[in-house]
């Protein structure tokens, strides 16, 4: 019989996954290692693990497929990015880490918030459960989407097909593993995801003769479709920079990727996995960018190949890899594009899950559930919360990259502002954060309605949309300041327990 190199690298690779996934639940003792892995993740899997589940399926497919159709001004999504992560690496991980850990060993942000400006705790930690609950079974649709069109293009299933193999392969290991599977895979799929990113690149250089080459097909395509792929701001308005670039204020408020800070062993393993996770993640979108910019380069030589990413242009690394390299190599770089998916949507799921358990059944259903019951609980919650994101996914027709830029502004008006009021003002009160929370999340919501209906989608003279990111991040630090500033005063215990953190902090860090 003969073997399919293809396929069997990829099946490879997913029993090594699975493989993980045993491993990590054979060392899952209780609910805290099944949600944060017993806080004790090093440097190295802190920084790749944080990268990975931040950098889904869009990093693969979403952003090449966009700086293919309109050029390098796409790429100011990938500078925003690349700021607010190390900023969110700055200034709130070690923070974070110190914080969660001295307020009754928090293990969800909804829990933290809870112990965290007291009486009124119990109100912000709900409302913030329900946010993560309904922004995060969006996001998990997305990567659901992403993972559905890799094996459409691997296997030649239908998309429903496709949808369910996908969804269960990555549900299988984080339900059985938990946390440390999810961390430990990451470091793996960090890894491919880098190999991918930076291979891909110099085999289209070398495929097309030379960077001669590459730069007499980028100037022919530009003369033919009229658009200045190399420029920055062609056709770029400044609203449109904005939008692009305010995508970095998301991360302060991404509790996936503060469950990594979270879960950390000190705050002073934070300042090597910085280094190491910012490294990663300025080699792994600068791949990006180049495998959508090339692309233009390759597929104007090359039309006859073009059938492909004129239908979805989000298929143009799944493309390229398929015309560049032989087929023992593209099961290795196919599984990159999965790790990619894999590694976000399984961070999604367990930090849904968790919200689901601890906020909710442990705090409201069971409060003496036993270590092993809440584990279980867990469990269940991440099928019930797949589900719901299969559903969502069921639309072929979706747009990897909005789905995620819906969740991810969400995430980052509802939580940015008040993590970064929580952990630097410690008259940052309960009532502030409810305000905040709903006053960031509504305005994700209802934005883009009111854009369009009320200012008739013009802003600052401009008709191009703005990012609802930013007006969300601007209300929502607004309304805390102005709540915490006129309202009842936190208590004497509060600002004791604030300033006994941030003492901590500067001795460890």
């Amino acid at each position: 019989m003969q073997i399919n190199p293809t396929l069997f690298t990829f099946s490879l690779y997913l029993l090594l996954i699975l493989g993980i996934g045993i491993i990590a639940y054979l060392r899952t003792k209780n609910f805290s290692d099944y949600i944060l892995g017993g806080r004790r993740l090093g440097p190295l899997v802190t920084a790749l693990s944080a990268g990975a589940s931040d950098m889904s399926g869009w990093l693969l497919m979403g952003l090449p497929g966009s700086i293919f159709y309109l050029g390098l001004a796409q790429s100011w999504i990938a500078i925003g990015l690349l700021v607010g992560a190390y900023l969110n690496w700055r200034f709130v991980a070690g923070r974070l880490r110190v914080h969660t850990e001295l307020y009754h060993n928090a293990l969800t942000l909804p829990d933290f918030f809870l112990h965290r400006f007291g009486p009124t705790g119990k109100w912000v930690k709900t409302i913030a459960a329900l946010a993560i609950l309904i922004f995060f079974t969006l996001y998990c649709a997305s990567g659901m989407v992403a993972g559905a069109q890799l094996f459409t293009a691997i296997f030649d299933l239908s998309y429903l097909q496709a949808l369910l193999f996908s969804a269960l392969a990555t549900i299988i290991y984080t339900f059985i593993g938990g946390f440390l599977a999810v961390s430990w895979s990451d470091t793996l799929q960090a890894s491919l995801m880098l190999f991918a990113l930076l291979f891909t690149p110099i085999m289209i250089i070398l495929s097309l003769g030379g960077w001669s080459e590459v730069q007499e097909q980028m100037q022919t395509a530009m003369y033919t479709h009229q658009i200045a792929y190399s420029n920055l701001i062609h056709k770029v308005s400044f609203i449109t920079i904005i939008s692009a670039a305010a995508w970095g204020l998301g991360y302060f408020g991404q509790p996936h990727i503060l469950a990594r800070f979270m879960a950390a062993d000190s705050a002073k393993t934070m300042r090597n996995a910085r280094r190491i996770g910012m490294t990663w993640m300025l080699l792994c979108l600068c791949g990006a960018v180049a495998i959508g910019y090339l692309g233009i380069s390759y597929f104007q030589a090359h039309p006859n190949l073009a059938a492909g990413v004129q239908k979805n242009r989000e298929m143009i690394f799944i493309e390229l890899i398929h015309y560049l390299f032989n087929p023992w190599v593209i099961g290795v770089l196919l599984s990159a594009i999965l790790a990619a998916v894999m590694s976000t949507l399984s961070a999604q799921l367990l930090m849904a899950s968790s919200t689901l358990t601890q906020d909710f059944y442990h705090s409201y259903l069971r409060r003496s559930a036993h270590q092993k019951e809440l584990v279980w609980m867990s469990r269940l919650a991440v099928l019930l919360i797949s589900i719901v994101a299969l559903v969502l996914a069921l639309d072929e027709n979706n747009s990897i990259l909005g789905l995620v830029s819906r969740a991810w502004a969400g995430f980052g008006a509802a939580f940015g502002p008040l993590i970064l009021f929580t952990l630097f003002w410690k008259k940052t009160t309960g009532k502030a954060a409810l305000t905040g929370i709903l006053v960031g999340g509504l305005t994700v919501i209802f934005w883009p309605v009111f854009q369009e209906q009320v200012l008739h989608g013009v802003i600052f003279g401009y008709r191009e949309p703005l990012y609802e990111i930013i007006p969300g991040f601007i209300f929502s630090s607004i309304s805390i300041w102005l709540c915490s500033h006129f309202g009842h005063p936190v208590t004497q215990n509060i600002q004791v327990t604030f300033d006994t953190a941030n003492a901590l902090y500067h001795k460890e860090k």
